[in-house]
């Protein structure tokens, strides 16, 4: 079996350019709407008038992001059934964020004008220092969360162009260009090129629009991700044999094993060769691997070194086909000595806790499934892109009717995601190389053999709504805290509206800009960035919020402490983790292996309440 590029891809780019053409039509109508209404409230918060569905799906959707359909798939491929531990717990996101924070922040907001986190958090606490460095917090997460939206952009638009001949010269032009360039230049062409396609669009669209426009690409973004996870969830099942089959075979695998190869072409080439990222070799004993990095050889090379993924189930050696050249190539294999969990082992797959390269423990431990949940239940509830929705909506019945309506929502995507890549380890052996492609390339296959390419194009518009959705979601948090938070409120609080309006065009022409330079040479994985963002907005501001919506008591020092607590709290864990691991990941302690978040959390809201406790007695003393 070898994949290849999606031969037939213009009827699948008919249909997704149907979608953007749909995006772009809502954005230009909610700059109509507009036009009419208040500058600030309206752009930065739809003059707080969503109705059920609106404020539901937008709810839905801003949550739902990358990570949701890139992310969460390439561990579910990568690791198994025990990603239904870990997304679980999305089921009671709704509960937690809509129903804890919901009816208080909203009545908060109204009755102080708010229109953005910072401004809410500024009002309760009359405090501009809170206000200022709420901003600032969220300014430094909130570009992370763009780095990895704009990876997941860039990577699904890489899947969809890739077959096409006008498409394949800018890449050529695009690799000609960058070759050697510092930052930029060991990254890999098309995705460059996407990148720049895929930061353009969001850009415009998201500037024009503003929130309204947001929202309402929001819903039908929701609706195309619902739609879209059922329709592969279909093709998936049909494609693999069904659920116990699929299962069957989960049961029969053993993990890849990464090592290092000396690839030979036989005899030096006369010009300039290149075997292809994802390419499969026949190694010399007889195994078949992938080639987890483009190998590039110069005129007058025969042999190199590269990163190969060896496949170790005996069933997939024997069908997998090695990819053609015009050449002979041949590999010796030298397998990685790092051995983690699950090497070379039956049904771990199919198991708790799942396979993992490095850990002896494995991919998700009992402390590690326990501080996931509580993880995701609590700290989407913490952040400013979700609190800024519960500002926006109607009443109190649009509220609670959101609840189960987003809970439901939530429950059909997620856990059919964990179906859905689970079946696809077997369709698609080896995408361990780059895993956070696989959603795109399974969406890709299984169209392609249904004999319905066209469709590709409406089920990669699932993913890419749901970047979408983040991307303006964030890019309008950005350009709300500049323009709103900094601007108005310190600079220039007389600032006129025409002047207001171009700074907000400007801001997130600027943020988007500088998102995109970072993230053009990426980091692996995207879903690592999503996770420092998440825990650290979360561990600065939902225990200062929570506290101050509940406690009467809680004062402008103790959120200030809080904050700087929980924000000093993760990066310390973060700094320790790469200074340990030599990597970008947090340290976790040797017993409780519980996530950054949960001790920032608990650092942040002891801090805020022994700040505010002291601040009270001194006040009394005096």
């Amino acid at each position: 079996m070898n994949e290849i590029p999606v031969s037939t891809v213009n009827p699948a780019l008919v249909s997704f350019a149907i979608y953007l053409f749909g995006v772009f039509f809502l954005a230009w109508l909610s700059s109509r709407v507009r036009q009419k209404k208040e500058f600030v409230g309206e752009y930065f918060l739809g003059s707080r008038s969503l109705g059920l569905w609106a404020f539901a799906l937008t709810f839905a959707a801003t949550s739902a992001s990358g990570g949701s359909f890139m992310g969460f798939p390439s561990l579910i491929y990568t690791h198994g059934w025990v990603l239904a531990l870990w997304i679980a717990s999305y089921m009671v996101v709704p509960l937690v964020g809509m129903g804890l924070l919901g009816k208080r922040m909203n009545r908060l907001a109204r009755q102080s004008g708010a229109v953005t986190i910072p401004d809410l958090i500024k009002a309760r606490f009359k405090s501009e220092s809170v206000g200022m460095i709420a901003t600032l917090l969220v300014l430094f997460f909130m570009f992370f969360y763009l780095l990895a939206q704009f990876k997941a952009g860039s990577k699904i638009m890489t899947t969809l162009l890739q077959d096409v001949v006008v498409y394949q010269s800018a890449v050529n032009a695009v690799g000609s260009a960058i070759d050697g360039v510092w930052w930029i230049g060991s990254a890999e062409p098309d995705y460059v090129l996407c990148l720049l396609v895929f930061a353009f669009s969001v850009i415009v669209y998201t500037a024009f629009g503003g929130f309204r426009a947001v929202v309402w690409t929001d819903v039908m973004q929701g609706i195309v991700m619902g739609a879209g996870v059922i329709i592969l969830l279909f093709l998936t099942l049909s494609q693999v044999g069904g659920l116990t089959k699929a299962t069957e075979q989960l049961k029969e695998m053993t993990p890849p094993e990464a090592g290092i190869a000396l690839i030979s072409l036989g005899q030096a080439q006369p010009d300039t060769t290149v075997l292809p990222k994802l390419s499969w070799l026949r190694l010399t004993d007889g195994g078949i691997a992938r080639l987890a990095e483009q190998v590039s050889l110069t005129e007058g090379e025969s042999e190199a070194k590269a990163k190969l993924l060896r496949i170790t189930t005996p069933s997939e050696v024997g069908r997998i086909l090695p990819t053609q050249f015009p050449f002979p190539v041949s590999a010796t294999f030298t397998a990685d000595e790092t051995k983690g969990y699950g090497q070379g082992q039956k049904g771990v797959y199919v198991s708790a806790p799942g396979p993992h390269p490095e850990r002896k423990d494995g991919f998700l431990n009992v402390w590690l499934a326990i501080s996931f949940f509580f993880f995701w239940a609590f700290a989407s509830a913490g952040q400013p892109s979700n609190m800024v929705r519960l500002m926006a909506f109607k009443g109190t019945n649009v509220l609670r009717n959101a609840i189960l309506t987003v809970s439901v929502y939530y429950t059909v995507i997620y856990l059919l995601l964990v179906v859905i890549f689970c079946c696809g380890r077997i369709l698609l052996p080896g995408m361990e190389v780059d895993s956070d492609r696989i959603m795109p390339e399974l969406a890709a296959k299984v169209t392609r053999d249904a004999g319905v390419p066209w469709l590709a194009g409406l089920l990669l518009a699932a993913p890419f709504a749901a970047v979408m959705s983040s991307v303006d979601s964030f890019l309008l948090m950005v350009s709300s805290s500049v323009v709103r938070d900094i601007y108005q409120n310190r600079v220039n609080p007389s600032a006129s509206e025409r002047r207001l309006k171009r700074l907000s065009y400007l801001v997130t022409a600027v943020v988007g800009s500088l998102a995109m330079l970072a993230v053009l040479n990426p980091p692996q994985y995207l879903q690592d960035l999503i996770v420092f963002a998440t825990s650290g907005l979360a561990g600065c501001f939902l225990m200062p919020v929570l506290l101050g919506l509940y406690w009467p008591g809680m004062t402008a020092r103790g959120a200030i402490a809080g904050m700087l607590g929980g924000l000093g709290c993760h990066l310390a864990l973060y700094i320790t983790g790469y200074a340990v691991n030599g990597k970008f990941e947090a340290y976790k302690m040797p017993v409780l292996e519980f996530d950054p978040f949960i001790w920032a959390l608990l650092v942040s809201g002891l801090l805020g309440w022994l700040v505010s406790l002291g601040q009270a007695k001194g006040s009394k003393n005096c």
